[in-house]
């Protein structure tokens, strides 16, 4: 008897300390990820720890990330063994993109699974990644039967006091504004995604998001209603739009991607985290899928495709401008003024242009904006689909979800589901923020989430806040996916804006939409100069590399964007009281090329443009002035001897 306790001391003692020194790496030796224990011992509550690796010295950047979750049945959290963890493995994995930041994709990472049970032996396993650029884990009950609903998610992020951090006020149209926090004095719900940065040091930025959100699950959100420094992961309320607010789920089972996107700002900008670790393309065929800029009418004029005149003027645009779509806003079902819809259509296709359409999502009794009910079943869309196809659209907006529970996330990826056996484009509105869908969907070309430019319509605030916002939005919501901002406006809506005309022109390489819908009306493109004009006829809206060359959040950007061998630079400031002058230094460029630069900064004021040209190579700088709320935007072309 006492041989056998003496062993069951030993293997106690042995699972402790097994426990105590469990961690991974990054394969760059760059991101520690830690595993411990409140009680420092083998069953209790676990949390993850993640270190900064730096001249054989650790730091610590995030002190605590707790873990669990709360099952119908039964508690995976306050008293979980842990059983053992796998020896870590690398991953590896190139694959390409149809758009976003870069066209061909590189991670490498190495993954360690944990093993825990709880008292009634049931199995919870947590899975890690330590990327090179950044860290991911996620929950998995590895058990082949059974159905329950989750009660709750226990993981909590530790931010310490000293972090700087720029957060969004939850809403479900995903719309407001980043407020820069130098504390955690506001509790309250948070958007994805949320961006830190530690003790002020440039090199540890960090990015807190989720991805590879499922129908097993419900999007979540940030909340540090309990303690102010502790960022819970959140699930729906009852009152958060439609469904249930708890998720029910199949076993087995895995939640989806807790992602902390980590590294200088340039690298967090830059990385492709959250589609690196969600679900691959099931598409096998996207020849289909077209991205490209469209001109878009509801800005100027909210109830414009009500107007057939005022469509086909806008498809003239699209035309003129050398852009390969228009959309067709809501009311189109209603258009009069010479022609209706079919007549519409006709014109657009007889000039060379492609259509899109816009839907209702129809889950909203209060959202009467026609049409309403076509997307909202499975047979709705299946005939609508059908028409579509016959009168040659090419894809669909849809708009008006704000949900995010699983009923919700469930109805998002039938849509693409159906919308991908007719070959039509998709791109939602009043919507979620991206969760790594656009690799899984590369027929989802674009999301809102974000204040864009259709706020000039709604009243004076985004005119004084715009300046700083567009200077925070390349820094947090477009790094996590495709936004449609619906940027590049000279006139002015029913709000004037008070950015420069170089300001403006910059944004449409600063922001990045796979379907890029540029917001003026037809007369703001037809008066540029011809700098700007030509600018804007071959702007692209994908690209195959991604630089940030400089900036801060809420300041100033610049963003450099390649396609094929040219460049592309925007630049946008927000400063309201004086101008800035930015050295622009061109070590990005190839060795030993020479190129030329078109460069279109600000003018005497902020309605005039200023265009030179030069040739310029790696070794390169030259100091650019951006008005007050002002840019530049600059092109670069190889010079082929």
């Amino acid at each position: 008897m006492k041989q056998r306790l003496i062993i069951l001391l030993f293997f106690l003692i042995s699972i402790t300390n097994l426990a105590q020194n469990v961690s991974v790496v990054s394969p760059n030796k760059k991101w520690q990820v830690e595993l411990k224990n409140e009680q420092s011992a083998s069953t209790g509550k676990w949390f993850l720890k993640i270190n900064s690796l730096k001249d054989n010295a650790s730091s610590e950047i995030i002190p605590k990330i707790d873990l669990g979750l709360l099952r119908s049945d039964q508690d995976f959290s306050t008293e979980l063994k842990f059983i053992k963890a796998d020896k870590p493995k690398l991953i590896k994995e190139e694959y390409t993109s149809l758009y976003g930041k870069k066209s061909q994709r590189s991670n490498s990472g190495n993954e360690l699974v944990l093993y825990f049970e709880n008292p009634s032996k049931a199995k919870l396993n947590v899975i890690i990644r330590a990327y090179n650029d950044g860290v991911t884990f996620r929950y998995e009950f590895p058990e082949k039967t059974g159905t329950f609903k989750i009660k709750d998610e226990l993981t909590a992020y530790k931010i310490p006091d000293s972090t700087s951090r720029w957060l969004e006020k939850f809403d479900l149209s995903n719309e407001g504004l980043y407020t820069n926090m130098k504390d955690a004095s506001v509790q309250q719900d948070w958007c994805y995604p949320a961006l830190f940065n530690t003790k002020h040091d440039d090199t540890n930025w960090y990015l807190i998001h989720e991805a590879d959100v499922d129908r097993q699950y419900a999007a979540t959100k940030l909340a540090n209603t309990i303690t102010n420094s502790d960022y819970k992961v959140t699930l729906p309320s009852a009152d958060e739009g439609v469904g249930e607010p708890l998720p029910t789920i199949n076993l087995p089972w895995k939640s989806p991607w807790r992602v902390i996107i980590m590294g200088s700002l340039a690298e967090v900008v830059e990385s492709t985290l959250v589609d690196d670790v969600s679900a691959p393309s099931v598409l096998t065929d996207t020849d289909w899928v077209k991205p490209g800029v469209a001109s878009w009418n509801y800005w100027s004029n909210n109830h414009g495709t009500k107007d057939y005149k005022v469509v086909t003027e806008f498809a003239d645009l699209a035309a003129e401008m050398g852009w390969p779509y228009t959309l067709l806003d809501w009311e189109w079902d209603q258009m009069e003024n010479g022609g209706n819809l079919e007549d519409a259509l006709k014109y657009i296709h007889s000039i060379g242009v492609k259509p899109l359409m816009w839907y209702n999502s129809g889950m909203f009794k209060w959202v009467t904006s026609t049409p309403v009910d076509r997307m909202k079943t499975h047979e709705n869309r299946m005939e609508e689909f059908a028409k579509l196809n016959k009168l040659g659209v090419y894809g669909i907006k849809v708009d008006f979800f704000l949900s995010e529970k699983q009923d919700m996330i469930k109805y998002y990826l039938d849509i693409l589901d159906d919308a991908a056996k007719f070959k039509i484009m998709v791109y939602f509105h009043g919507c979620i923020v991206p969760r790594g869908w656009q690799r899984t969907y590369p027929h989802l070309m674009t999301f809102e989430a974000a204040r864009g430019a259709e706020w000039y319509n709604n009243g004076p605030e985004l005119t004084t806040t715009a300046p700083e916002h567009n200077n925070v939005l390349p820094f947090t919501r477009n790094i996590v996916g495709s936004m449609d901002y619906t940027p590049v406006t000279f006139t002015n809506s029913q709000f004037a804006h008070i950015t420069s005309y170089g300001h403006e022109l910059a944004l449409s390489v600063v922001f990045e939409s796979a379907m890029q819908h540029m917001a003026d009306r037809p007369e703001g493109y037809r008066n540029l100069p011809d700098a700007p004009k030509t600018f804007l006829k071959h702007v692209p809206s994908t690209w195959d590399d991604t630089k940030l060359l400089d900036g801060y959040p809420g300041k100033f950007t610049v963003m450099a964007r390649r396609k094929g061998l040219d460049w592309y630079i925007g630049a946008i400031n927000s400063d309201g009281r004086r101008e800035k002058v930015q050295k622009l230094k061109f070590d990005f460029l190839a060795e030993g090329q020479s190129y030329k630069l078109t460069l279109i900064s600000d003018g005497a004021h902020d309605t005039l443009f200023s265009t030179k040209y030069m040739v310029v190579d790696k070794s390169s700088s030259i100091d650019v002035t951006m008005l007050r709320r002002g840019g530049f935007a600059a092109y670069l072309s190889p010079i082929i001897k």
